[in-house]
């Protein structure tokens, strides 16, 4: 057997078979968590009896999705999944996507429907992963450190620290089997949401794993309704991200005040040019994040971590830009300190964005 068929063993025995590696067109090797199927109901009160989005694919139920147990790296032109490396980062959401699909059938960029489910997952079991969002350590637990990869100069402080460094508090399930670095770290790109001119898009369930177009233009985007039913982009009374204050012209990046609220209407665009532009923002913590009096909150939306279950997610935060267009960053990054972890999403970037403090996972389902 080669070196690799010997490590795929050992991973696999070593973790009870939660973990696996599988190779990609390449041959080359990545350590995968298994995420097995569970419905939107086994995690979160009044959902539905049915798969939660994250294991539909093209209307096919997946029994299982294999997701990076770290974030990734890059090697010829494709996402790996390995220990102790400095998480690829200053990368935009398009280049991310394609290092992913690179790998070969059924790799793809994580997805928002991945993310949240796993999210939820964790919260149902009742323990919320920390991570590296305090400069190398967690703010909560500051004994808790990484091995640094990344010197933040100007905070005069570590920033990244290499992937799966951390404890096993640092995983989802508080394992070594785990999947590590979903609070803090860096940020991560995640496919299948967006806001467009402040509407809520996705693509349906989480057909966006099918190496689908993401592009701006593409037909696959679809808006929501408040029962939950999809439809296209800029019909009336669809949900929106909107904000309890007016916004402003002031052309730098600052938080207008108020905090972002779902709506069916944009009533204040938070920089009233509008445009492609990273200006006026609004925050608040995912928790209180509310809906305008008399809109009606779809349980997909809550599925897809958009819209809190109930009152306790930790002081997680959510940003956003309601102009242009804005693609997903998930977890936080290394100075986010509570405001990062699990159900952290920030929906306030271009796709061309990049960051040192941004990078991304890959995952895997079989089509």
């Amino acid at each position: 057997m080669s070196n690799f068929d010997d490590m795929k063993l050992a991973v696999e025995a070593l973790s009870g078979g939660k973990n696996t590696v599988l190779f990609d067109d390449m041959g080359l090797p990545s350590i995968m968590v298994r995420i097995p199927l569970f419905k939107s109901i086994d995690v979160m009160t009044g959902g539905e009896d049915a798969a939660h989005p994250m294991f539909v694919v093209n209307g096919v139920q997946k029994s299982e999705v294999m997701v990076s147990k770290y974030q990734n790296i890059v090697m010829y032109d494709r996402a790996y999944s390995l220990p102790f490396k400095d998480p690829k980062t200053s990368v935009n959401f398009d280049t991310v996507k394609a290092y992913c699909e690179n790998k070969g059938l059924g790799w793809h960029l994580m997805t928002n429907a991945e993310w949240a489910g796993i999210a939820l997952w964790c919260k149902k079991n009742g323990f919320m992963p920390r991570g590296n969002n305090n400069y190398g350590a967690d703010h909560s637990a500051p004994h808790e450190k990484g091995v640094g990869t990344y010197f933040d100069s100007g905070a005069g402080k570590t920033g990244r620290v290499a992937t799966g460094s951390g404890p096993a508090s640092w995983a989802h399930d508080n394992t070594n089997e785990g999947i590590f670095d979903l609070n803090g770290n860096v940020w991560e790109w995640v496919g299948g949401l967006r806001l467009n001119n402040g509407e809520i898009q996705i693509i349906p369930n989480n057909d966006a794993a099918a190496a689908v177009d993401q592009t701006a233009t593409s037909a696959l985007w679809k808006a929501m309704l408040q029962d939950g039913s999809l439809v296209a982009p800029g019909t009336a009374n669809t949900l929106k991200v909107d904000n309890t204050t007016a916004g402003d012209a002031t052309a730098t990046s600052h938080d207008v005040g108020g905090d972002p609220r779902i709506n069916t209407a944009v009533e204040n665009q938070m920089y009233t040019p509008g445009g492609q532009y990273d200006y006026g923002y609004s925050y608040t913590t995912f928790e209180t994040l509310a809906a305008e009096a008399g809109v009606t909150i779809p349980n997909l939306l809550k599925a897809l971590g958009m819209f809190p279950i109930d009152a306790a997610h930790g002081a997680d935060g959510f940003y956003a830009r309601n102009y242009g267009e804005r693609l997903p960053f998930r977890g936080g990054y290394w100075g986010r300190t509570s405001h990062a972890g699990v159900f952290y999403v920030s929906l306030a970037h271009s796709r061309a964005s990049v960051s040192t403090r941004l990078g991304f996972r890959s995952a895997f389902v079989t089509l």
